[in-house]
């Protein structure tokens, strides 16, 4: 149900707009000109008072009038062209009403406000399409063909058998048919460990080939590529209209011209009651200012600027109004595991000796042969290796060999070191460091055996490590009031099950491609309500924008994660969503506030002015009091702390 649309930061007037606006000074042309407006309805106000030459301010004010007035005008003919009246419509007829009264500051000021309002809107956020253009650079444009030829990736058919070169990026989805090498598939599936891959293994557009050379068969079309489906994803939910926008957007329809025909009648009330054109025209006129949403149209980008400049302050990035209002509403969390709850990179875990080896004796054997492959988890072993060992000088290896998907074997102080799985040692192992290796694979570390000729020299784990301030943010989270946690990783449901219970998760959903990640957050929102997705892989920008708020964690997550979510944490750190949630909890409460103070303005002043208890005067008073309060009101947020 909440299939919420991504980037369209609207006011609470839910005025949404889908082009932008150029000018005289590029991109920012609106905010220069609602500025100048605001600038010449000061100057033309503090002339007022100073001279008694009434054509000097009013020259002022007309200038503001041409500023301000310029783009809601143009939005309310594009609009009265479709069909349709919004509150562009009504500004602009209010703003008019105003002048013909002799009231242009008013009107100036309506007018400084709503483009104020509009054009923040626009500056803010105006990258929503990048995510597109950025998920399709990740595929080559290129591929090179057996016989030589390069073609562009659009060209190739199912069957095409393809060549990939060490290090390079994998430009289609296929089959291997000759070769083998570890693919890192993280921007595809997330996992963090790269995947060992030989002939007959699938293999994503998108991943990153290993040291090997491969030959790929061709099974998919570009455009049917998991990485075009992932970009088909993220495009499909961008274009979704939240419900409450759509409730807005129809409730405008209905607001704005009933407000228009009502005063137009106004304007004969003379020819029913006993009194002037021209009297019945100043009430119509003071209705009209009465009806116009001023304090409404500001009451929540108000709010929205001071929460977002907050949690800027804070190292957050909220990407607008909507997923600030959501993130305060948020039931369920889920966690993408690699680069999220995790560091992200494989860390030497457990040194487990066999009986009578040391586990210096251990690590230098593993130091020694690993130093010889360039296998990322190769150099991860060494790195960590060294550091235990203190930088302790080693005897070099020579002759690596390695055993296709099992491990690699080299020659060492005069005798054969193998490292590798299970099925490097036949099943051979002894009934001791095989319990230990089926207790250790079941915490979810990838572990390695090794052996020095025809002695068992012991275990060497590695696993991707929870971040530090991972379980102390969940027990936050918890503490207010998110109910379930769950992680959702590429990852085999071991490594997923071992992470989740060292952190303190509610559940953890493991070997899911990133299509099943999109389906388990519709499950979610629908068991749950509103469900925000927390990753910083590309892998994660589906399910980002299929969720409820999508949330990135900063410097470790790619471009595409930042552009498709809604929030990012800027300093890629866990603990800051504690507090971003505790701050949209605390605008909810202010917009709420601000919703009732200016509706309820309208409420007084319409019946007020209609039995002509109050004149424009009062109106203006009564509008621009309860927009001033409203602003003051939505300030109070740049001084929020939270409480601990």
């Amino acid at each position: 149900m909440v299939q919420e649309q991504k980037q369209e930061h609207c006011h609470d007037h839910n005025h949404t707009h889908d082009h932008e606006h150029g000018g005289i000074f590029g991109k920012n042309t609106e905010l220069i000109f609602s500025l100048l407006c605001g600038g010449l309805l000061v100057i033309g106000f503090v002339l007022s008072f100073i001279t008694g030459i009434t054509w000097i301010p009013l020259a002022f004010y007309i200038g503001a009038y041409f500023f301000g007035g310029f783009y809601t005008a143009k939005e309310a003919i594009e609009n009265i062209r479709t069909g349709s009246f919004d509150i562009d419509s009504l500004m602009l007829v209010a703003a008019a009403g105003a002048a013909i009264l002799g009231d242009w500051a008013e009107g100036a000021l309506l007018l400084f406000l709503f483009s104020l309002g509009h054009s923040l809107e626009h500056y803010a956020m105006n990258k929503a399409r990048k995510s597109i253009s950025a998920l399709a650079q990740l595929a080559p444009k290129t591929a090179l063909l057996k016989d030589g030829r390069e073609v562009g990736i659009e060209e190739l058919k199912p069957g095409d058998i393809i060549v990939v070169k060490p290090n390079s990026k994998i430009p289609a989805d296929g089959m291997i048919v000759q070769g083998n090498s570890s693919v890192n598939q993280a921007p595809i599936t997330g996992e963090s460990m790269p995947v060992e891959k030989q002939v007959n293994s699938n293999v994503f557009a998108g991943s990153i080939n290993g040291n090997g050379s491969l030959e790929i068969k061709v099974t998919k079309p570009a455009a049917d590529s998991t990485l075009s489906r992932l970009i088909k994803l993220v495009n499909e939910a961008q274009k979704q209209k939240s419900p409450t926008q759509r409730f807005t957007d129809k409730l405008q329809k209905i607001y704005v011209p009933a407000v228009l025909i009502f005063v137009i009648l106004l304007c004969f009330a003379f020819l029913v009651r006993d009194e002037t054109f021209s009297q019945s025209f100043y009430r119509a006129m003071a209705v009209l200012v009465a009806a116009s949403p001023c304090a409404l149209a500001i009451s929540t980008p108000s709010a929205v600027l001071s929460g977002v400049a907050r949690a800027a302050r804070e190292g957050v990035l909220i990407k607008g109004g909507r997923p600030l209002e959501d993130l305060g509403t948020l039931t369920a969390l889920a966690f993408d595991k690699t680069g999220t709850l995790t560091i992200g990179k494989p860390r030497l875990t457990n040194v487990i000796p066999a009986e009578g080896v040391s586990e210096e004796a251990l690590l230098e054997a593993v130091v020694a042969v690993e130093a010889l492959s360039d296998h990322p988890l190769a150099k991860a072993l060494v790195a960590d290796g060294n550091e235990r060992l203190n930088g302790k000088i080693i005897a070099p290896a020579q002759q690596l060999e390695a055993v296709q998907g099992k491990g690699i074997k080299a020659v060492w102080q005069n005798s054969t070191v193998r490292i590798g799985n299970r099925a490097m040692f036949d099943g051979a192992l002894p009934l001791n460091l095989a319990d230990k290796l089926t207790q250790l694979e079941n915490e979810g570390n990838t572990s390695m055996i090794v052996r020095r000729d025809e002695a068992w020299l012991g275990i060497v784990t590695m696993m991707d490590t929870p971040r530090e301030e991972a379980k102390a943010a969940l027990q936050h989270l918890k503490e207010s009031g998110i109910k379930k946690m769950i992680m959702l990783s590429g990852d085999n449901q071991q490594v997923a099950d071992a992470i989740a219970k060292q952190i303190g998760l509610t559940d953890a959903w493991g070997n899911l491609l990133p299509e099943q990640k999109v389906e388990s957050i519709r499950k979610l929102i629908t068991s749950e309500g509103k469900v925000a997705m927390v990753g910083d892989g590309v892998n994660d920008a589906p399910a980002m924008a299929n969720s409820t708020v999508g949330i990135a964690m900063g410097a470790a997550g790619s471009d595409v994660a930042l552009e498709t979510a809604d929030i990012a944490l800027m300093g890629d750190r866990l603990d800051k969503l504690p507090f971003a949630i505790a701050l949209s909890r605390k605008a909810n409460g202010i917009i709420k506030q601000n919703l009732v103070l200016s509706l309820g303005m309208v409420a007084v002043l319409i019946p007020l002015t209609l039995l002509g208890i109050a004149s424009i005067g009062p109106a203006v008073i009564g509008h621009e009091g309860s927009t001033v309060l409203v602003v003051f009101n939505a300030l109070r947020l740049l001084v929020y702390k939270q409480k601990v």
